[in-house]
């Protein structure tokens, strides 16, 4: 291996250990919030506060990032993010009450919203087009890797040492991660695409609207949002589907929708190597491979769902299946964004994308699947002859029985979406071939070949 690649695969492994972390640190507070409720007499509107407030600022701090990343050394701003989310995960630890957490999960916000724009842009420039899709699919594995660990090992620190060790221990890492990123050096943007920059950074307003020039970014940025409706509502109520309408326990529950991350990710891998394979034969082959995978879920999580109660295990393979084909998004869409976009605006087209991401979708997708869930578990007790009431708090109060059928029947949103999901993955396929043609045409006025 040549000393470059070499290079190239040391900063690919301390970049997936940042995006290890980040999802690390933001799936303890889930895991250790019971523990949190009953000791200060939370409610569980305020645990929801916790994670929307998070999203919000999220997604909204991320698009200064975002642009900071373009025009700043992205391996700075990646080791500054990254110290302050560890050292406000550790804050979280000694939060006496409900604000001094909401403020340190704020901040947790802001540093983890610096990750993926800095990294994704710093990526594009380590590896060639005809490499992307993979180095993407392995970056964004600690995604699915980093909630699985965190789930099993936060919730075994809070077992032996309370919910605040987790906090504690989790910074650790996380700081030494933000030393290793100043170490592996800033690629040069544009080298991977042959292409130097030959003219100053944008003013922020007209990299926004150059970003927002491109048809395909336009389709691609409303795919994150259904896409993130999508996994952010599985995420959000896979376990209790299989608890409530499967009856199982707990701790069996979460084994189960574990298999389902853990493994059901590892498609990420195989749409990234068929990603790369197709781009090589033309500039339309990732979004093609994305949109077939999407469109194989669609029968995969139907099977799933038409599994009858009590079976959990044979719905959890389907959901396997489902979710490895979803989980080929991350990759090869990743990778389209950085196949219409100058290197110089990379870190804002991310930034812009991912507001839209979880704006629209994970904030969106928990709240309405949930609000369909109990509408139709209302529905179903008054089919069944059963008065379903609300609490003065909004708190659907109808029997167990009946909240298994409504939320089982909400999850039909999934497969739904993923149609429409489908549909906007073909049109963004349909318009990259056009945008890859004018960034290319641009180049030769804005960029000189590297070579």
């Amino acid at each position: 291996m040549s000393q470059p690649a070499r290079r190239a695969s040391l900063t690919l492994a301390v970049l997936f250990g940042i995006n290890f972390m980040n999802f690390y640190d933001r799936q303890i507070l889930p895991v250790v919030q019971d523990d949190i409720r009953e000791e200060w007499e939370l409610s569980d509107r305020d645990l929801g506060l916790l994670g929307t407030a998070f999203i919000l600022l999220y997604a909204v701090v991320g698009v200064p990032l975002g642009r900071l990343a373009d025009v700043w050394k992205r391996t700075w701003v990646l080791a500054a993010g990254v110290t302050v989310w560890s050292v406000l995960t550790a804050a979280s630890g000694f939060a006496w009450n409900f604000r001094s957490l909401f403020v340190c999960r704020l901040g947790v916000g802001v540093g983890e919203a610096s990750c993926a724009p800095a990294a994704s842009s710093l990526i594009g420039d380590l590896f060639p087009p005809e490499r992307r899709s993979r180095a993407l699919a392995v970056f964004m594995f600690g995604l699915p890797l980093g909630l699985g660990v965190s789930s099993v090992l936060s919730g075994a620190i809070a077992r032996s040492f309370g919910w605040q060790a987790a906090f504690y221990i989790a910074a650790v890492p996380g700081l030494l991660l933000a030393l290793a990123v100043l170490f592996v050096g800033e690629a040069s943007r544009g080298h991977a695409d042959q292409l130097v920059a030959a003219h100053e950074p944008l003013p922020f307003v007209e990299s926004l609207r150059a970003v927002l020039t491109r048809p395909t970014m336009w389709w691609i940025i409303i795919s994150g949002a259904v896409h993130n409706f999508n996994t952010y509502a599985l995420g959000t109520f896979l376990t209790s589907v299989i608890r409530r309408y499967h009856e199982l326990d707990a701790r069996a529950a979460g084994l189960a929708s574990g298999l389902v991350w853990g493994f059901g990710a590892l498609g990420m891998f195989l749409a990234g190597w068929l990603g790369d394979a197709a781009f090589r034969r033309r500039v339309s082959g990732r979004l093609e491979v994305s949109c077939g995978a999407i469109a194989l879920a669609v029968p995969f999580i139907l099977i799933g769902l038409a599994v009858p109660p009590g079976h959990p295990w044979r719905f959890a393979f389907w959901l396997v299946l489902t979710y490895a084909m979803m989980s080929a998004y991350y990759g090869t869409v990743y990778a389209a964004i950085q196949d219409i976009i100058e290197p110089a605006l990379r870190g804002t087209a991310m930034a812009v994308y991912f507001f839209a991401m979880y704006l629209l979708g994970a904030v969106l997708g928990p709240v309405a699947t949930g609000w369909i869930s109990d509408s139709l578990a209302a529905r179903a007790a008054r089919l069944a002859g059963v008065d379903a009431t609300f609490s003065k708090t909004g708190r659907l109060i109808v029997a167990d029985e009946f909240r298994a059928v409504g939320l089982h029947q909400a999850m039909y949103v999934v497969p739904a979406l993923c149609v429409v999901l489908v549909v906007v993955l073909f049109a963004a396929s349909r318009a990259v071939s056009a945008d890859r043609a004018r960034l290319l045409a641009r180049s030769a006025s804005g960029y000189t070949s590297a070579s």
